[in-house]
């Protein structure tokens, strides 16, 4: 089965130029012209934008005519908890906007909280509650560029409940505030 994650084409194509090993396993980036697949993560040099295409499934890309990339291997899963984790991340990316709990999280994957946080944390090298703070300053951070959203509509656009907490968590992630990264990415 394959879960379905709200990413533009304009997001995934930004998490590959910053080689995010985060979003490894939600998509592939396959290259018209190699005809090879990657993951998000891969360093290999990055191809023109507009021979890039993108699955969210490793047999579809196959099914398309694509092969793995022999860098990054993403044919390759290299832990046991690699599932249950992708399944986090996946639950995470497509509810970003939702108030979620890790009892909430644990509920849907079908695990404890305290199991899932400590995998994940082993896993990924962040909480859940970490990653999904990074994914929403990475929508916020999309939303500054491409619209003229104001900071509060945008803090709330990616669910955050509080301006406070949107800003300090901006700022811990990005290293400025949302004004400035929004004249500094103009």
């Amino acid at each position: 089965m394959v879960a379905i994650i709200h990413l533009s084409f304009e997001e995934m194509w930004e998490r590959i130029i910053a080689c995010d090993r985060n979003y490894d396993g939600l998509f592939f980036t396959a290259v018209k012209t190699t005809k090879i697949y990657c993951r998000p993560s891969c360093r290999s040099r990055k191809p023109k934008k507009i021979n890039v295409e993108f699955y969210h499934d490793i047999m579809e890309v196959e099914k398309a005519g694509y092969r793995a990339c022999k860098r990054c291997q993403p044919e390759v899963e290299y832990s046991p908890h690699s599932e249950l984790v992708r399944t986090v991340i996946v639950c995470l990316v497509s509810q970003y906007k939702q108030p979620l709990t890790l009892q909430d999280i644990a509920n849907q994957v079908g695990v404890s909280p305290y199991h899932l946080e400590r995998t994940f944390k082993q896993e990924t090298s962040e909480t859940p509650r970490t990653y999904l703070e990074r994914i929403r300053i990475d929508k916020a951070a999309h939303l500054l560029k491409s619209t003229a959203l104001t900071n509060l509509e945008i803090c709330y656009e990616v669910g955050f409940r509080s301006p406070s907490n949107f800003y300090k968590v901006f700022r811990s992630i990005k290293a400025c505030s949302p004004n400035e990264y929004r004249k500094l990415n103009r």
